[in-house]
């Protein structure tokens, strides 16, 4: 960044169903991709945005910041969240624009993300985009107590996406909770970083204990195992939700309008 220019956090939601994902990939239709080209349309300036994460295919967000450089003062700026709208697809929402440090990164920055998984107990007709239907009924304190044990894990090599290489392994979750809905049932789960595919992972994993009523002691051993083939399927994409990212030097009022 030069001296000429002002570095900004842009906060959206997005319905990430017709999208493949938030990053830019050849040949595919992505949220950075639109979001990139509604940017230079509006600033006429070369501006890229770097994304708070990535989330996969049909995956959404109703919280997600990204950062980007831009010769416009904070005032223009403001202005620009209506016409971004106008510009961008219905899909992608554009919440708010804030001013921040010049060296203030998304991602890097970035103390805590919480993910949301909505699981449907009846056929969800109208939102099949957004949840998961299973007929299975689901043991709320059962999942509870199998959360407890990923609170006090560290690695969780069993739940990343294959092929990926990371420096470590090593999460802090501090929150894993299920809860009961008159219709649906929620698992939310705050850490301080996730590995790629971890919370569809873990989701499918508990599902598949909740189904056989497995002992606890085998969730444990699939931990310990650090071997991905040993944990559960998948869950579906389009029950997963990223819901909230905190920054040590971002102040957030309200939650996003766009949480179920």
């Amino acid at each position: 960044m030069t001296n000429n220019t002002y570095r900004y956090f842009i906060e959206l939601a997005y319905k990430g169903t017709n999208y493949h994902g938030w990053q830019i990939q050849p040949n595919a239709i992505t949220v950075q991709a639109d979001l990139n080209n509604a940017l230079k349309i509006l600033s006429k300036e070369n501006i890229e945005t770097i994304g708070c994460g990535r989330t996969d295919t049909g995956v959404h967000a109703s919280q997600f910041y990204a950062h980007f450089d831009s010769i416009a003062e904070t005032e223009e700026i403001k202005l620009w969240i209506r016409k971004l709208n106008s510009i961008l697809k219905n899909n992608i929402f554009i919440i708010d624009i804030h001013a921040v440090h010049s060296n203030a990164h998304a991602r890097f920055d970035a103390t805590s993300r919480s993910y949301s998984y909505y699981i449907a107990k009846h056929k969800a007709i109208f939102q099949r985009d957004l949840m998961w239907y299973t007929p299975i009924a689901l043991d709320v304190n059962y999942l509870n107590s199998l959360s407890e044990i990923l609170k006090s894990t560290r690695k969780f090599e069993s739940f990343s996406k294959t092929g990926v290489e990371y420096s470590t392994f090593e999460c802090d979750i501090k929150e894993a909770i299920w809860k009961e809905h008159e219709h649906s049932y929620e698992f939310t789960i705050t850490a301080n970083r996730f590995l790629r595919g971890m919370v569809r992972a873990i989701v499918g994993t508990l599902y598949e204990f909740n189904k056989m009523q497995l002992p606890a002691s085998m969730l444990v051993d699939i931990i310990s195992s650090a071997d991905r083939s040993k944990a559960g399927h998948a869950a579906p994409p389009q029950g997963l939700f990223l819901e909230q990212i905190t920054y040590p030097y971002l102040s957030k009022l309200s939650q996003s309008p766009f949480q179920l």
